[in-house]
């Protein structure tokens, strides 16, 4: 297949001559490449969309002799970041063999058993519905993609007839029909009767293009793409108005952000009625110029069409009559006007459920929608986790560039609703998300830890992350702070972790460090009071500016930081977590202590007074005091280790050995015991506790509560 150019406006060309030659000959290599580099352009297929293959020769390890193989995409993998783990290899011959005893579309389902028996690699990825879709067709490099332009024409009224004049009948059509091995069998009858078309387009769906080489078909599929993306923009310049004209302006946007920010924990609410779940937002002006449109109203309640769309959309959004710049301040209000929103939503599904289901169908899941449009505002989404939430965002945008796109050469149709019952509840992906791994204690948690760029706090946050929540990194140290981002983006990629400047004096960092919290993630669910600093001095050099600064940033600081944590916590109505890292001073009289041990104390008895407030609102607030925990705290740093070592008359290297020794355990404490006592109190064993104090210092007598 003759290339044509290399040069292209919508779509990525990635390939790189000098990389693919060192790879030469080796055919399963290329298709890793082709696929990254497929991947890598989120305009050619999204996170876990789309999946590609190749055929080649290989040694039968039984027999010995050369047999073809095909090495293909496996279930639940993602090209961008595909490797060969990822792959399934079976015999082709055996894979087609499978005709001969498929019982026709009502039974093809049980056909995904017997891929099993055609497995080459025993090591292999589990092999997907779209195996046969693969290994029918008899092309040695093959691409299936959902791209944004192909799916507009798919998905438009006359997309059958688009695509033969667009193509000039070089790209077959198979009407839409749900992935399996008998769409296999279409995709191969619909080569058999157009000999030496490039591709076939999906109804609905998306694109198949093939090659004979790697690079023939990674070619072959940006220029098909690239067509369909130019066609589709030269008919949107015609248009007078896309989606009918805007409807609403959009809010500025600091304005749109502080209104999704004080929205989000009240809709974090209504959609974790069943699971708790994590929030995102965009005001991506894709989204904003939709949402604010004429037709916002028609197109919405139709849905999306592409299946790799809704399974993480929904079929379709929750549209909020709610104005972009309502009052938000009055949250009983705003709540009585949103619930019969949700309501509504909820009964439709259940409807939409009853009315489509089969005898054998799973149980309905979460009625609440994932999609929610705040018009002059931006989109929310929620779903377990924040990498779910943010790619049902990135589906739903593909999902508005395929309706913008069709209702410009056409008109948009989605799919009727008992296809997408039937995608959605189907028994195989039913199979697939029980075979999922059980959720971390923590998941579809937000804790925001202060001081968390080091030290206990750092552990607490990293402990928190381990177990699958999601963080609010903050510290007052700008410096120590981008460290400590860098770090946990590393460990935990770009979904668990955001981070802020936060000096808990200062009135104006607390409300950015929980907006932060709110825009990021959806909300709070667990406050920990981690920040504080020391100052051991005996009494006559005890100044007022000492004084202040232990009780502005142990006592005031943990009152206010708390006070803004409830404030979200009440909004979102699903109870909450404070935990308040105080000290076994607290409890304990010593020597040249007096601001830092009382400051100490005025924090557990604020614990128990908060904890006698918030019981209501199911807030648990309870204590951990650590003791001696020396390594990487900021405490140790200054004049702190040289007034406790001169106090017990040591030096300040016997420090760490003179603590353990008087400790009834003998033991040294680290920040990481903290981490866990506070995991303790959250991870889901102690949900009837509050008011308590659990001391973490290897066993101080003096400090026992009773």
């Amino acid at each position: 297949m003759a290339t044509l150019t290399t040069q292209f406006k919508h779509v990525s060309y990635l390939w790189d001559d000098a990389k693919a030659a060192s790879l030469a000959g080796d055919e399963l290599a290329l298709l890793i490449y082709r696929s990254n580099l497929l991947g890598a352009d989120l305009r050619l297929t999204n996170y876990g969309g789309g999946n590609t293959s190749c055929k080649a020769m290989a040694k039968d390890p039984l027999t010995g002799e050369e047999t073809e193989v095909m090495w293909v995409k496996g279930s639940g993998g993602d090209l961008g970041t595909l490797r060969a783990s990822g792959l399934a290899a079976l015999y082709i011959d055996r894979l087609r063999s499978l005709k001969n005893i498929y019982r026709g579309i009502h039974h093809e389902d049980e056909m995904v058993e017997l891929f099993n028996h055609c497995i080459f690699d025993l090591q292999s990825k589990a092999p997907s519905i779209d195996t046969p879709l693969h290994g029918f067709l008899p092309f040695k490099h093959i691409d299936h993609l959902h791209p944004d332009a192909a799916i507009a024409i798919a998905a438009a009224k006359d997309g059958k007839n688009i695509t033969q004049e667009l193509f000039n009948g070089t790209i077959g059509w198979v009407e839409w029909q749900k992935p399996g091995f008998d769409l296999g069998l279409q995709l191969r009858q619909c080569l058999d009767e157009n000999p030496g078309i490039r591709g076939i387009m999906l109804g609905s769906h998306g694109l198949f293009t093939w090659g004979d080489t790697a690079y023939e078909s990674y070619i072959n599929t940006l220029e098909v793409i690239e067509r369909c993306a130019a066609f589709i923009e030269e008919k949107t310049a015609q248009q007078k108005a896309i989606f009918g004209g805007q409807k609403i302006q959009s809010q500025e946007k600091s304005l749109r952000l502080k209104q999704a920010a004080g929205l989000a924990p009240v809709l974090r609410g209504f959609c974790s009625s069943k699971t708790c779940m994590i929030g995102h937002f965009t005001d991506d002006d894709k989204v904003l110029q939709y949402i604010n449109s004429n037709d916002l109203d028609r197109l919405a309640p139709l849905g999306t069409s592409c299946p790799d769309h809704f399974l993480r959309t929904k079929i379709s959004p929750l549209v909020l009559k709610l104005k972009a710049d309502a009052d938000l301040s009055d949250i009983a209000a705003l709540k009585k006007d949103l619930e019969p929103a949700f309501k509504s939503y909820r009964e439709k599904y259940a409807e939409y459920y009853n009315t489509c289901k089969h005898p054998n169908s799973p149980a309905i899941r979460d009625a609440n929608p994932v999609v929610i449009l705040y018009p002059g505002v931006g989109m929310f989404t929620f779903a377990k986790d924040k990498q779910t939430a943010r790619v049902a965002a990135e589906f739903y945008i593909n999902a508005i560039n395929v309706m913008r796109g069709a209702e410009a050469i056409s008109s948009y149709t989605s799919l009727p609703r008992q296809e997408a019952f039937n995608i959605e509840y189907w028994l195989l992906e039913e199979a697939k998300l029980q075979r999922m791994p059980k959720p971390k204690a923590l998941t579809g948690r937000i804790a925001l830890v202060t001081g968390s760029a080091g030290g206990i706090g750092k552990a607490i946050a990293k402990k928190f992350a381990d177990e699958g929540a999601c963080v609010i990194v903050n510290d007052n140290d700008a410096d120590r702070l981008s460290a400590a981002r860098e770090e946990f983006q590393q460990q935990y990629g770009k979904d668990t972790s955001t981070s802020v400047v936060l000096d808990v004096t200062k009135h104006e960092d607390i409300q950015e460090a929980f907006y932060k919290a709110a825009i990021s993630f959806g909300g709070v669910d667990i406050v920990v009071n981690c920040a504080g600093l020391s100052i051991s001095k005996p009494i006559e050099e005890h100044t007022e500016k000492d004084w202040d600064l232990l009780y502005d940033v142990l006592v005031k600081g943990q009152f206010f930081v708390t006070q803004a944590g409830v404030n979200i916590m009440r909004k979102q109505e699903m109870g909450g977590d404070v935990l308040n890292i105080v000290s076994k001073n607290a409890l304990v009289s010593g020597p040249n202590n007096a601001g830092y041990g009382s400051a100490k104390a005025a924090q557990m008895h604020l614990n128990r007074l908060n904890a006698a407030e918030l019981g209501k609102d199911h807030i648990r607030v309870n204590v951990v005091n650590p003791d001696a925990v020396i390594s990487d705290s900021k405490i140790w740093a200054g004049g702190w280790a040289e007034g406790r070592a001169k106090a017990y008359g040591v030096k300040v290297e016997e420090l760490p050995a003179f603590y353990a020794k008087r400790t009834l355990l003998n033991e040294t404490i680290l920040p990481e015991d903290i981490a866990n006592a506070c995991f303790a109190f959250v991870g889901g064993l102690l949900g009837k506790s509050t008011g308590n104090v659990l001391n973490v210092d290897g066993g101080v007598a003096t400090a026992f509560v009773r």
